[in-house]
């Protein structure tokens, strides 16, 4: 079971670790917990961390002279007074163990984000169920153009940055709040984007009502001090946030919002519309396609202006937006075939993802697609299986089980004979390396998604 938050406060966590210089990261891996560990790092403390397997992420924290241990044991807590955590970790992890036993502050990932952020003026969280990374890349990009000097935590590495983090002042202070296990309640918005608000993460969230009732809460924390930015096309969203006595600002593309976007033209890989807001109108040309991404920009376009930001610098920020690491990221060839990456792993975001496909000119789109635990298998089927009808051939990797062992009978197998015909499952990337081999073709795109380590098959295809 994976443990909990702890929601101590960044008050509470300041007085914890007084006098503590050397932090220890469990599941030092991951792609925030990698960026936090940075962070801590160039603030002057010791910092070392464990994940199950290595990577690029941990080989450049080691490359930094962070202390990197593969697999856990409780003796690589030696020399470390504080421990930081990913709620992916298990109760008996070892270092988690012994932690507690010899009652050393340890404090959750989330937790730890907050305390970080206090200090800062503008506090820029985007939250929703989907857009989050390429959001707050897309503001990135916006406070970078406007000479902001963002500090910013990412879940996508960003090129512009050389990472998924970004050391700068202490005004603006970009990152991305992520919903599960209600881990964004940890943080202090000055600004609180919600994007998107749907079923997810059914093994944490009942049902829709709590979900809405989680992101109230968040919203609330900019009571007086900020201000919320939401979607005003998504019923959701607008639910949500019915009554809220705060001050919004809203953005949309159909229903009349505070920042909008008219006259939108798809251009093959790209999309170009007119920012408009008050008396402001503004071209705006996106070098990555769909509708998806110009909610992204509006959102980035709102967390300017309420910054201050002119703009002119906003529409050069959004223009200079090239993509996120794995949200449709061009890998190579494969027979000719185009490769692209993309993490999407929720149906709206598949059923997004391809979409913006569609709008680039391929003969054929082949997907390969990777469930993400067996309970978000089962809690979004039909969802899934409509979404990949979207694709000319869906083809279904064993589901990537996460923190999670198989007790509801669910497989890949089974999702791909509900998507119907143009579905295929195989039990190995090498067979599925050998289809795309035989099949795919110049003119063609090959979709590599999900959130977990399909990323393995990409240089296997690549020629």
């Amino acid at each position: 079971m994976s443990v909990m938050n702890t929601h101590y406060g960044a008050e509470k966590i300041s007085r914890m670790l007084a006098g503590r210089r050397a932090v220890y990261f469990l599941g030092i891996g991951g792609i925030t917990m990698s960026s936090l560990a940075h962070i801590t790092h160039r603030a002057g403390y010791k910092v070392g961390g464990s994940d199950r397997a290595l990577s690029p992420l941990t080989a450049r924290l080691a490359a930094e002279g962070l202390e990197i241990f593969e697999g856990h044991d409780a003796a690589h807590l030696d020399g470390y007074d504080a421990l930081v955590y990913t709620v992916a970790v298990r109760e008996d992890t070892p270092e988690l163990v012994r932690a507690r036993a010899e009652g050393l502050p340890v404090i959750s990932r989330a937790d730890y984000l907050g305390f970080l952020m206090r200090g800062y003026t503008n506090r820029v969280g985007i939250s929703g169920m989907h857009g989050k990374s390429t959001t707050t890349s897309m503001t990135t990009e916006v406070f970078l153009a406007g000479d902001a000097d963002p500090t910013v935590i990412s879940g996508a590495e960003l090129s512009s940055i050389g990472g998924a983090y970004r050391v700068g002042g202490e005004e603006n202070f970009i990152f991305e709040s992520c919903e599960y296990m209600d881990s964004f309640l940890d943080f202090y918005p000055s600004i609180a984007v919600v994007l998107n608000i749907e079923m997810d993460h059914v093994d944490y969230f009942r049902d829709l009502d709590q979900i809405k009732r989680s992101f109230r809460a968040y919203i609330e924390k900019t009571r007086g001090c900020g201000c919320a930015v939401l979607n005003a096309d998504d019923e959701n969203v607008m639910d949500m946030a019915a009554d809220f006595a705060g001050s919004v600002l809203s953005f949309g593309i159909h229903k009349d919002a505070d920042v909008m976007a008219r006259n939108i033209e798809y251009t093959g890989e790209g999309t170009s519309f007119d920012l408009c807001h008050g008396s402001m109108k503004k071209r705006v040309t996106l070098r990555v396609p769909g509708e998806h991404n110009v909610y992204n920009a509006l959102a980035a376009a709102a967390c300017g202006i309420l910054c201050g930001i002119p703009s002119g610098q906003i529409v050069c920020g959004l223009g200079n937006f090239r993509g996120a690491a794995r949200r449709m990221d061009e890998k190579g060839r494969c027979n000719g075939a185009r490769v692209f990456e993309d993490y999407a792993h929720h149906p709206t975001e598949i059923s997004a993802t391809l979409r913006a496909a569609k709008h680039m000119g391929f003969d054929r789109v082949f997907c390969v697609f990777q469930p993400h635990t067996y309970s978000r298998t089962k809690g979004l089927f039909d969802g899934f299986a409509a979404a990949l009808r979207l694709c000319d051939t869906a083809i279904l990797a064993d589901i990537y089980p996460a923190r999670e062992t198989d007790t509801l009978g669910m497989s890949s197998s089974l999702l791909a004979k509900a998507v119907g015909e143009n579905a295929l499952y195989f039990d190995s990337l090498e067979k599925i390396v050998a289809y795309l081999k035989e099949n795919a073709a110049e003119k063609d795109a090959i979709l590599v998604m999900g959130a977990g380590d399909i990323v393995k098959l990409t240089p296997l295809l690549l020629d």
